[in-house]
């Protein structure tokens, strides 16, 4: 300890010592103010994450029938049927996601009808709007392929009956 603590006077930096320890001068309860607890400490989002909730925010969009290429969609029906498979909500869309920006591609069958430039920029501003603010990720690029258009008169994958029951 220097000459000036044992005798009583503050240390060259201006904070009062006693017994050993800093005194708090910011009236915390005795505890330094470490800064803004969003920067003590890091958080990671996987890429599967951004990839499911931009999967869920492309298929509330009017006009968007599925999610996937034709081949992602097959072995997805036949994923569905499989007891505990379970369907998956991330199917036709890829994730690229950084630190502090992300970019997605996402496959999309639309319904006959609808205008696909309409429904595709609805799609990129209802993924963009969803990823954003669940995630803190500034999305850079939605790239949307339709690979596909829903006849009305095509049967569903969806629809048809499981012919084992």
């Amino acid at each position: 300890m220097s000459d000036s603590a044992q005798q009583g006077n503050p240390e060259p930096h201006g904070t009062p010592q006693a017994e050993g320890r800093t005194l708090d001068t910011m009236g915390s309860g005795g505890r330094k103010a470490l800064g803004n607890p969003a920067t003590r400490g890091r958080t990671t989002i996987a890429d599967g994450v951004v990839e499911k909730i931009a999967g869920l925010a492309a298929r509330d969009v009017l006009g968007v029938h599925a999610m996937g290429t034709g081949l992602s969609r097959t072995f997805g029906a036949v994923r569905d049927r499989v007891p505990g498979g379970g369907r998956s909500v991330a199917r036709g869309v890829k994730a690229e996601v950084g630190e502090v920006q992300t970019a997605l591609d996402l496959d999309i069958v639309v319904e006959y009808g609808v205008s696909i430039v309409e429904v595709a920029r609805a799609v990129r501003e209802n993924v963009i709007a969803a990823v954003e603010r669940m995630t803190g990720l500034e999305v850079v690029e939605v790239n949307v392929a339709v690979g596909d258009v829903k006849l009305p008169d095509e049967d569903d994958d969806d629809d048809r009956e499981q012919r084992v029951q």
